[in-house]
């Protein structure tokens, strides 16, 4: 395959900005699919899990292959809800492009703000798509406006619409000045081009200079040419808005209605045009454990295999399908990898092209790609593959914490062991979901980022694994902290089996700035210690961070500083330290003024104007505390912070006060004092 001729693009937006939706008219346009799927009948190819075609929503990032105009592109359709940030998160590290879709009429709404911000952390190109123009409201130039505002970035229209609402007819291409009209009865009929009318040349030459204008600032060609008074060639526009594009100085901008299948070929004619080719973005970079150094690893089919594990799913009948972005080098079918993390060769008995949940068998997979990798049985999220020959680790991705926790038990004694092999298979799909065992009652909790998020996962381990278990109402995960420095020297002596065990130390604890995380550092060095003795109380200690002070949840930005040890060689071992280190950060921290945090989530409630005042009233009587406000045409948007816990139910509430016209979103913030 032609490197060039390949493109790895995500489409990321809002929930309901109409990522899937246009999808699906990206797959029926380059002819992979022969009928048009709607998302509201749950019809959709790339919405093809149950639960997705019953609530209207995106749940997993679903990947698919097409071509259009000779090039292969692998597109991966993520969620729009922020309890799947993680599914967002894995796609954008592998991705060379994505296409952000904003509403007309809700413009930059705050999961797009998410979405594009992730883009930014991993430095990926892309193009806006602003979808909805036929709606009431729709504002194609505000939209333009909010993306330079709030992301501060540098939106250039390469289409502007003409009409909007009900009136909404096609787009003025700034590239060719040409009008672009769609046949809304036959989807079958390409888009018919035309010269721009006169009564719209004005403004056309307007907004073509405005491009010409962001273009010129990188590049002198055009600048002499504007300057001159010269045409400026079709294909040089083309060539500055792509070097742009990828150097993501410029983000070049369209507009559509997907559902009325206008604005879609246009869409993916930019995808060739201006996103990159695996070749065209920086070399990835790996981390050899050996010689401990970073290295650049160009995209090369004749390099070593390497490659990396974005998403795991399980298959009924294939068992664990791993997606992999090959970055380097040719791996075939019925050969073994070498997973770098775990030190462990893996077979990959097949290797499949993927069609949301469909697929077609391929021989091999080279350096660019995307496939799934059948037989793997090892491999978690974020595993690299390779060759044992140069072990080369790929860069290990961000996930957030899960703020929210449930029970769940068997019903009987033979669900036991189902449950628990279906919780392990589900977390090893999913990293932001976790499980594990109260110490003190022995449940079984498992943890997510939200509502929704173990909604969906409780919905898919009793209906798509048939497991019988029963489920506790939703808990929220509470920290705990220090307050005070202290410093306590802690002594342990024991007679165990017939010989005399003693340890002594002292520690420092105190507390860190909010968010900083744990830290654990020796401030002392006897060169008499043996160093197992150091690694002993390390151990401890990060033990004792996960178990808590009073209450047994998690310890966050405590600062633990050994700042003394007692040292006699006759009676040390390294049990005897642990033990002692371990009693000591208890008694420190029960010193150190010890808090109990909640999870605040940041909240985002869009509401028609009407019902403004009702809204706010709801969320102060909650304890919510409101930051800020802004309008737009349709509806106002209301920026708060509230404690997760305070939160539940608050859907049900905010559907009764506004008629159902109220929507929000949350995502956790940071950790606060309970109050």
């Amino acid at each position: 395959m032609n490197l060039d001729r390949m493109r790895n693009i995500g489409i990321m937006a809002h929930i309901d900005a109409g990522k899937t939706t246009t999808t699906e008219r990206i797959l029926y346009y380059s002819g992979k699919t022969y009928k048009l799927g709607e998302v509201d009948d749950g019809e959709a190819v790339m919405d093809w899990m149950e639960q997705e075609q019953e609530r209207g929503i995106t749940i997993q990032s679903a990947a698919t292959t097409t071509f259009w105009r000779e090039h292969q592109i692998n597109i991966i359709d993520t969620p729009g809800h922020v309890d799947f940030t993680a599914e967002v998160e894995r796609s954008l590290r592998v991705l060379d492009g994505a296409v952000a879709v904003f509403c007309a009429v809700g413009g930059v709404e705050p999961q797009s703000e998410t979405v594009w911000h992730q883009a930014d952390r991993y430095h990926v190109p892309r193009i806006a798509y602003v979808n909805k123009m036929d709606r009431l409201g729709a504002d194609f130039f505000a939209v333009v406006e909010e993306i330079r505002e709030k992301f501060a970035a540098n939106p250039a229209p390469v289409q502007i619409p003409i009409g909007k609402e009900s009136d909404y007819e096609g787009a003025i291409d700034l590239v060719t000045m040409e009008e672009i009209r769609y046949d809304t009865a036959d989807a079958s009929v390409p888009p018919l081009r035309s010269p721009v009318a006169p009564e719209r040349a004005a403004m056309a030459a307007e907004w073509r200079e405005k491009l010409l204008d962001a273009l010129s600032a990188h590049s002198e060609e055009i600048t002499d040419l504007f300057l001159n008074g010269e045409a400026i060639p079709e294909a040089l526009v083309r060539r500055a808005l792509r070097e742009q594009a990828i150097a993501r100085s410029i983000v070049p901008v369209l507009c559509g209605a997907s559902r009325r299948n206008m604005g879609v070929q246009p869409l993916l004619d930019a995808v060739v045009d201006y996103l990159p080719a695996p070749r065209d973005v920086p070399p990835a970079s790996a981390f050899d454990p050996k010689k401990e150094e970073h290295l650049e690893i160009p995209c090369d089919p004749e390099g070593y295999p390497l490659g990396l594990v974005f998403k795991v799913q399980y298959d009924r009948e294939a068992g664990q399908l791993c997606y992999v972005r090959m970055y380097s080098g040719v791996v075939k079918t019925a050969g073994t990898v070498f997973n770098v993390g775990k030190k462990k060769r893996e077979r990959v008995t097949r290797i499949l092209r993927m069609h949301a949940n469909r697929s077609e068998a391929i021989d091999e997979i080279g350096a660019g790609d995307i496939a799934v990798f059948v037989g793997m049985k090892l491999a978690q999220t974020g595993d690299t593959v390779g060759t044992e020959g140069k072990p080369l680790l790929l860069e290990h991705m961000h996930f957030p914490e899960p703020v929210i926790s449930v029970a769940i038990e068997p019903k009987t004694m033979s669900d036991r062991d189902k449950l628990r092999e279906t919780l392990d298979i589900l977390s090893r799909e999913d990293p932001t979901f976790q499980t594990g065992e109260d110490e003190d009652t022995g449940q079984l909790i498992i943890r997510g980022m939200g509502e929704l998020h173990l909604d969906v996962l409780v919905t898919r381990l009793l209906r798509e694994f048939k497991v019988g278990a029963k489920v506790g109402n939703p808990q929220v995960s509470y920290r705990e902290s220090v307050t005070k420095t202290v410093e306590h020297g802690e002594k342990y002596a024991r007679t165990m089996a017939g010989k005399d065990v003693a340890a002594g130390l002292t520690l420092r604890v105190e507390p860190l700035e909010r968010g900083s995380g744990n830290r654990y550092e020796k401030a002392v060095r006897d060169h008499k210690v043996p160093d197992e003795i150091y690694e002993a109380v390390e151990r401890a200690v990060n033990n004792a961070f996960a178990g808590g002070i009073m209450l047994g949840y998690p310890c966050v930005d405590i600062g633990v500083t050994l700042t003394g040890i007692q040292y006699d060689e006759l009676s040390a071992t390294p049990f005897a330290y642990e033990a002692c280190a371990s009693m000591g950060f208890d008694e420190a921290c029960r010193q150190a003024g010890p808090v109990m945090l909640e999870p605040v989530m940041k909240v985002d409630i869009m509401t028609p104007k009407d019902y403004m005042g009702e809204v706010m009233s709801l969320l102060s009587q909650r304890g919510g505390m409101i930051h800020g406000s802004e309008s737009r045409a349709a509806i106002d948007v209301v920026h708060a912070q509230a404690p997760l816990a305070v939160m539940f139910g608050f859907s049900t509430s905010l559907r009764s006060v506004s008629q159902g016209r109220a929507s929000f979103s949350m995502e956790f913030s940071h950790f606060e004092q309970k109050r």
